[in-house]
């Protein structure tokens, strides 16, 4: 049996209470980046991809459709950092299995970090450590929800690089961000949420 070929993300008539339908695709290496006003449903998107919350529609990864493929399964391959990540243990390196090492140094982060307490870390520290955190995954998918709001420009265009080393290396997202120049640097394709329904930017 030949192995199957990557196709990516792929939802048609994707819709909750309040957002949709959404249909869309993301090949692999490929970034979808959305914009649009906060509360119009960027978020939501993300959540009902990563079944996180009801939704109805179809969803495929990789023409396997999500219902076919257990929850804890399809969240480790489709996976979502949220704005406000959570933190379920006391010290940072608790939630790595291998410690990103190399990746942290790139992102500006001082070498004792993954010894320390999550809560002895600044807000700009546990947004770039939640990257590495998701990155650490090496999902298939990224459902990336405005992972450099609290960072500086300078740590900001460093979660970039990375987030553009795991697209080359084949990985698809989708972006949800408040800033356009973000949008033009990372994405292959640009929307806007409005409302709850999307639209080309």
């Amino acid at each position: 049996m030949s192995a199957r070929v990557a196709e990516g993300l792929r939802a048609e008539g994707l819709e909750g209470e309040h957002a949709g339908p959404f249909t869309l695709a993301v090949p692999p290496g490929d970034c979808l980046a959305i914009t649009g006003p906060s509360g119009a449903g960027k978020s939501l998107l993300l959540r009902m991809v990563a079944d996180l919350v009801p939704s109805r529609g179809r969803v495929w990864l990789d023409g396997v459709e999500r219902s076919a493929i257990a929850a804890p399964a399809w969240r480790r391959r489709v996976a979502y950092g949220a704005a406000e990540p959570g933190w379920w243990r006391e010290r940072v390196g608790e939630h790595f299995a291998t410690l990103p090492e190399a990746q942290a140094r790139r992102l500006g982060l001082p070498v004792d970090v993954f010894a320390r307490r999550v809560a002895e870390c600044s807000t700009g520290e546990r947004a770039r450590l939640a990257l590495l955190r998701l990155l650490a995954l090496r999902p298939p998918v990224l459902l990336l929800d405005e992972p450099t709001g609290a960072l500086d420009g300078e740590s900001a265009l460093g979660a970039e690089a990375l987030i553009a080393d795991a697209l080359r290396a084949g990985a698809a997202a989708i972006l949800v961000t408040h800033s356009p120049d973000q949008a033009m640097r990372l994405g292959t394709a640009r929307a806007q949420v409005r409302a709850g329904r999307m639209e080309p930017a």
